[in-house]
């Protein structure tokens, strides 16, 4: 009678972490590499109707940040729920992954979950060995044309497949689909040759002037956005084909601002801002909302750990910064009415390695930044061509028009140490309110609050510390272009002295 007692317990308890387990969802993860725009947040110079379709049956977050828009921090944010002035080495770009921080991709798959990916993961970087900070990598399969010449010939579909193929039955899944889409670079005139138009274009900043190059590009860039779109729709319906899509939280992103100038790697407002769409059938109150909250990066980890059902105990997690965002999925009175960015080392391009760092609040209607080096140049030294903005015919155009033009000052120019802009007003940061008295006390408000707020959470920038993100190892490619910088300047000083 006692055994068939315990084997009734031991039935009992595996029937209820079986019915635990299936509660629980599977998450789809879809991050772009550089995507600032989709046809959700209503631009008509590309087509996203498959983002569309998961904001219109969930959220479209119109205030989500990351607080630094550069690819390798900007991911590490997201695994970690932290700023990247509390994540050491990684707010660095291409930096070693420091031991101490767990991913909440391994949180979870050491909570149950089949955890993988395709495509791009944490990266670029040198992550721990013997590490899989995004889950185990599905890239095996590839397709045999692409509609542009420099996309990646990676089958997302088919990977994902793949590893939905190998999930063992009854346990949820977690999947990252990394598209390497719409990073540089991008075919010449593949947007025009693929059928789109100048007319097409809704989307222009005053600040690269007027040129079909540039036009060319952006519409370039449009194709790359596309083919990142299109891949989430096949995995999609492959999800709705294997009954796992009503049981699935879809997540989709960008890590940061498309690769453009005074975009991908600053601080500005429009760099730090990216799409965010959200849909998880019958979890999510009043669906097709917007949402207007101020959101960060950091709120990510916790949102995964919470719909998992993984407490702060079990994580095993250095603490985290953000907030779950299942409030917002419930639709319940939130208090999200501020989010902080910045920047430390991106690309290795000034003299010995130094970063060139910033930190924003952006509260209400303003963002206020703070550039701790003013003396440095933002986009890297000009003897090597500014090398912190990705070469692109946009670029090639706006150095042509030479130093002393507004659309190169605004790009590549030197920036004073304090900026302040009216997001409504003023959305491409073009008229810095600093030394305008109207607004000294507003000025010395916001910088005082994101300082109380750093100070909080430890940055070293705030402790006289802030050297210590210049000294942590970076890859060998980046001492490689230490050394093609000394080279550089070298040959500089010879040929001055003939």
């Amino acid at each position: 009678m006692k055994k068939f007692a315990a084997a009734f317990m031991l039935l009992m308890v595996f029937l209820v972490l079986e019915s635990q387990c299936q509660k629980r969802p599977n998450i789809l993860f879809a991050i772009a590499d550089d995507m600032s725009h989709a046809s959700a947040y209503g631009y008509n110079f590309l087509s996203t109707p498959n983002l569309d379709r998961v904001a219109e049956q969930g959220l479209r977050f119109n205030r989500m940040y990351t607080p630094s828009s550069k690819c390798a921090p900007s991911r590490a944010v997201l695994l970690t729920g932290r700023n990247p002035w509390q994540l050491e080495a990684a707010a660095n770009h291409q930096p070693t992954w420091p031991v101490k921080f767990k991913s909440v991709v391994e949180v979870l798959g050491d909570n149950g979950y089949f955890t993988g990916f395709t495509g791009k993961g944490w990266s670029p970087g040198i992550r721990p060995k013997g590490r899989n900070l995004t889950g185990k990598v599905y890239n095996q399969l590839k397709v045999d044309s692409v509609p542009a010449s420099k996309i990646h010939k990676y089958d997302y579909t088919e990977n994902f497949k793949k590893f939905l193929s190998e999930k063992p039955d009854s346990i949820p899944f977690f999947f990252w689909y990394g598209c390497k889409e719409p990073h540089r670079g991008y075919e010449y005139k593949s947007g025009v040759r693929l059928g789109k138009s100048f007319d097409d274009l809704d989307f222009a900043p005053s600040f690269w002037g007027e040129s079909d190059m540039v036009k060319h590009d952006i519409l370039d860039y449009a194709v790359e956005v596309e083919y990142f779109d299109f891949h989430l729709g096949e995995i999609l319906d492959h999800l709705k084909e294997e009954g796992e899509l009503e049981n699935t939280l879809i997540i989709v992103t960008s890590d940061n601002a498309m690769p453009f100038p005074r975009y991908k790697g600053h601080p500005h407002e429009f760099a730090t801002r990216v799409p965010f769409v959200v849909s998880w059938e019958g979890q999510i109150s009043n669906s097709g909302r917007e949402v207007n909250e101020y959101c960060s990066f950091i709120d990510f980890a916790p949102t995964l750990l919470e719909v998992a059902q993984v407490s702060d105990k079990q994580s095993g997690m250095a603490k985290i910064e953000g907030n779950s965002l299942t409030d917002i999925f419930q639709n319940k009175a939130s208090k999200r009415d501020y989010v902080l960015t910045g920047r430390e080392r991106n690309d290795c391009v000034r003299k010995n390695g130094w970063s060139y760092p910033v930190r924003s609040l952006h509260k209400g209607d303003y963002v206020y930044m703070h550039n701790f080096e003013p003396d440095r140049w933002p986009c890297g030294e000009p003897e090597t061509g500014y090398r912190d903005t990705d070469g692109s015919p946009t670029k090639s155009y706006t150095l042509s028009l030479g130093e002393g033009t507004e659309e190169f000052e605004l790009c590549y120019g030197k920036r004073i140490q304090e900026e302040l802009y009216n997001i409504r007003e003023d959305p491409e940061c073009l008229n810095n309110l600093i030394g305008d008295g109207k607004y000294i006390q507003l000025q010395n408000k916001m910088k005082k609050d994101l300082f109380i707020k750093l100070k909080e959470q430890r940055d070293p920038r705030m402790f006289d510390q802030g050297e210590v993100f210049d000294e942590y190892d970076f890859e060998r490619r980046n001492k490689d272009y230490l050394e093609l910088i000394d080279k550089v300047r070298a040959q500089q000083r010879n040929s001055n002295n003939k």
